[in-house]
């Protein structure tokens, strides 16, 4: 039997989630272990002409010695190894999964009509607009005399980063808003690298290779995009992992929780670059750390935001909400849900132990339940993940119903189309 379109779709996500996440890893690692080399290099006698430093390793069983230049050696060998596809492949997968999530799932995911009322070629356009033009006041900024103040620089970006989280939370769902930001500092990294560092690099080696002098200026440049690169890798992190916890996205204020994640972001790094260095190990940023995640935890707990349940049984559905709604055994399944799934996926839950909805998803109203329509049914109709460990005893007849119904309503979706 061939898997309907919704699994087959959701596959194709998590594969792009996998290849995501492994390209992330190649790269935030290579990124992690050059600084800490870069920090780390001594100056050492004996060491050939136009070395900087030196450092020695010891990996697998072996041992490794490490000169850097920091123009060039005397020879330049014939391969180079270019540290570039990591970060390519980080973005392009990220890209993808963005498309294949939001912009396929807009009304699910990422468009909010209690915030803005959007198209979903208008959240689309919005989307990928806003990565674009940031990249390019972004770059402007950096070129600019600004440059020459890197402190000052850096301050810019914070603040830049902390209007465009508050900027994203006016116009998407707050899941969307955080995974925006993150994407929107994700490609400043990867541009970083793509237009900035590379080119500069290049320029610096075939300069070598023809026997000209290196202008140093490029490695200038490339070492201050690099430094941010550094500094927003960790809230990378923070944000591609947000969307599984609503206290992280569905506060009133998850734009002061990102921008308090930079911060955090910040002190950290300045722990490991400052000891990777040799100068030190600055104990007190870790103590700082942690009072900026007592103050994340503090905003989450004050502003959870959730559509009224007046207002969601109010809200209009969309067109294919409608679908799922008005679909042959819709209101069969909507009993079902209610009483295995809206003990815990309610606004205000009732199952011991759970304080907010999980994910943040509502199942107490028609709509919420045809809202959820997909969720319900990879997750408890082909698929026994929800209730987690069947604690609520659904059936096996119930989840058929589940399936039949949700695919009925698909059917007649696409035979519309």
């Amino acid at each position: 039997m061939i898997p309907d379109i919704t699994i087959i779709w959701e596959w194709m996500a998590f594969a792009i989630r996998w290849v995501h996440v492994i390209t992330a890893v190649a790269w935030i690692g290579s990124s992690f272990y050059f600084i800490a080399l870069d920090l780390g290099l001594q100056k050492a006698p004996g060491l050939p002409k136009g070395a900087h430093g030196e450092e020695w390793q010891v990996h697998g069983g072996g041992f490794y010695h490490i000169n850097k230049y920091l123009v060039a050696p005397e020879r330049m060998p014939e391969h180079l190894t270019w540290f570039k596809w990591e970060s390519y492949s980080t973005w392009l997968s990220g890209a993808a999964l963005l498309m294949v999530t939001y912009w396929a799932g807009a009304e699910l995911f990422l468009i909010d009509p209690s915030k803005m009322e959007l198209s979903q070629f208008q959240a689309i356009l919005i989307s990928a607009g806003s990565l674009a033009i940031g990249w390019l006041i972004y770059d402007t900024l950096c070129k600019s005399k600004l440059g020459e103040q890197p402190t000052v620089l850096m301050l810019l970006l914070f603040v830049a980063l902390v209007v465009m989280g508050w900027g994203y939370d006016q116009v998407f769902s707050g899941r969307a808003a955080l995974l925006h930001l993150g994407a929107f500092t994700a490609t400043i990294m990867t541009a970083n690298v793509f237009f900035i560092i590379m080119p500069n690099q290049r320029i610096v080696v075939n300069d070598l290779k023809a026997g000209r002098p290196a202008d140093p200026k490029y490695g200038k440049i490339a070492k201050l995009r690099s430094t941010h690169n550094n500094y927003l890798t960790l809230p990378v992190i923070f944000l591609m992992l947000s969307n599984h916890y609503p206290l992280a996205f569905a506060s009133e204020y998850n734009w002061l929780i990102a921008a308090l994640v930079f911060l955090m972001g910040v002190t950290i790094r300045h722990f490991f670059n400052t000891m990777h260095a040799r100068k030190g190990e600055l104990w007190w940023t870790w103590l700082v750390t942690a009072i900026l995640f007592i103050m994340i935890m503090f905003l989450s707990s004050l502003g959870l935001r959730q559509e009224p349940l007046e207002t969601a049984e109010a809200r209009a559905l969309t067109p294919l909400e409608a679908r799922f709604a008005q679909a042959e055994g819709f209101d069969e399944v909507s009993g079902y849900v209610t009483g295995r799934c809206s003990m815990c996926h309610s606004r205000e839950p009732f199952y011991e132990g759970i304080y907010h909805a999980p994910k943040g998803l509502f199942l107490e109203t028609p709509g919420d339940i045809a809202r959820a329509a997909r969720e319900i049914y990879l997750q408890a109709g082909v698929t026994d993940a929800m209730p987690p460990a069947n604690v609520s005893f659904m059936e096996p007849e119930e989840r058929d119903a589940i399936i039949r119904w949700y695919r009925a309503a698909r059917g007649t979706a696409l035979a519309a189309n």
